[in-house]
C-alpha cells in the first residue's frame, strides 16, 4: 500500500487523478495539498474539498501557497479548465474545511510521521515542495519519493516552446526541488504526450461508473474542445493520473538518471534542463512509458468507482 499525498489544482485532469487515487486499491490516500495554476489555490481548496466529497473520501486537505516563490502570480488557466475548474460545471460549496495547517507544514509533518513510506505527488506548480525542502532539511530524507507532473527533456514546452506549464508557473521553487537527487521522478511531456484519452474512453468511463466517471465526462468536453482547437487532437493527454500511476506503478516507465538544472529567466524560463557540470545529484527522468498498459490501468480502476 502506498501512503500518498496529491499535492493539486484542480484542474480537469486533476480531478481525473484524484478519483483514480480514491479508486485504486494500492493508494492510501492520506490528503490533499492545494496550489496555485489551474485556478487561483483558494479556489484549487474548494475543488479539492469538492472532488474527496464527491468520491466518498476522508482525507484532509491543507492550503498552500497563493503565489510563486519570487514571480508575480500567474492568471490562473481558464482556457483550459474553465472559470470554476471544472470545464463548464458550475461552482458548487463542499461541505467541509481545510485544515488551518498550511500545506508546507502538513506536508513536513506527515513525511516525518510516515518517514520512509511518504510519497508526495505534486500535479501543480511545486512552490509547497520547494517551501517544505526550505523549512525543514530532513524533509527530502523522509520521504519516500516526490514523483512530480512537470517538465520535460527532450519535448519542448506545452506553455512555451520551452517549458511545460506546471514547472513554468514556480520555476524557482522548481530548480530548489530538483535538487532532491534520486528521490525525485519528473514524469513530464516526454512521457505524458504518449497518452491520449479520447472521447469515447470517457464514454466508457461515464457507462462504468455513471456518477464520477459521469462528472469527468461532462468536465471533460470543455478541455478536449481545449486540445482540439490547440493541439488539433481529439483527446487529452493523461498529464496527471499519469504521475499517480507512476507512483505504484514505476515499471511502466523507463526513467533517465540526469542532474537538473529549471531556468528561470528571459524566453527560456520554465525549461527542465540536463545540466551534469551542476554538481547536483541525478534525479529520475520518465522518457519511455507503456502508454497502452498506463491507459488502461487508468480506465480499469476508473470503472469501479461507484
Amino acid at each position: 500500500m502506498t501512503k500518498l499525498i496529491i499535492d493539486t489544482d484542480p484542474g480537469i485532469d486533476d480531478a481525473m487523478a484524484i478519483f483514480y487515487a480514491a479508486a485504486a486499491p494500492e493508494i492510501e490516500l492520506l490528503g490533499l495539498t492545494t496550489i496555485f495554476g489551474n485556478v487561483t489555490t483558494q479556489v484549487a481548496t474548494r475543488n479539492a474539498l469538492r472532488l474527496l466529497e464527491i468520491a466518498g473520501v476522508e482525507a484532509p486537505v491543507a492550503e498552500g501557497a497563493h503565489k510563486p516563490l519570487n514571480l508575480p502570480p500567474f492568471p490562473p488557466s481558464a482556457n483550459v479548465h474553465g472559470e470554476e475548474g471544472f470545464g463548464d460545471i458550475p461552482a458548487a460549496e463542499p461541505k467541509g474545511k481545510a485544515l488551518s495547517e498550511e500545506a508546507a507544514d502538513f506536508l513536513i509533518r506527515m513525511a516525518r510521521d510516515h518517514k520512509g513510506e511518504l510519497v508526495v505527488c505534486p500535479i501543480g506548480p511545486l512552490t509547497n515542495i520547494a517551501i517544505a525542502m526550505q523549512r525543514d532539511p530532513e524533509f527530502v530524507k523522509n520521504v519516500k519519493a516526490i514523483v512530480v507532473m512537470g517538465g520535460s527533456l527532450e519535448e519542448g514546452g506545452n506553455i512555451t516552446p520551452h517549458a511545460e506549464a506546471n514547472i513554468y508557473h514556480d520555476p524557482h521553487a522548481a530548480d530548489i526541488v530538483c535538487t532532491a537527487g534520486d528521490k525525485l521522478v519528473l514524469v513530464g511531456l516526454d512521457v505524458t504526450h504518449r497518452i491520449l484519452c479520447t472521447p469515447e474512453d470517457f464514454v466508457e468511463i461515464a457507462a462504468n461508473a455513471p456518477k464520477l466517471g459521469g462528472m469527468l465526462q461532462e468536465m471533460s468536453h470543455f478541455y478536449i474542445k481545449f486540445y482540439r482547437e490547440v493541439a488539433g487532437l481529439n483527446g487529452c493527454s493523461l498529464h496527471d493520473p499519469a504521475a499517480v500511476i507512476a507512483c505504484t506503478h514505476p515499471d511502466l516507465f523507463e526513467t533517465r538518471a540526469v542532474p537538473m538544472t529549471v531556468s528561470c529567466e528571459g524566453e527560456t524560463s520554465g525549461a527542465t534542463l540536463a545540466n551534469p557540470e551542476s554538481g547536483r545529484d541525478p534525479v529520475n527522468v520518465c522518457m519511455r512509458v507503456q502508454a497502452d498498459a498506463v491507459k488502461s490501468l487508468f480506465l480499469q480502476r476508473l470503472a469501479t468507482l461507484a
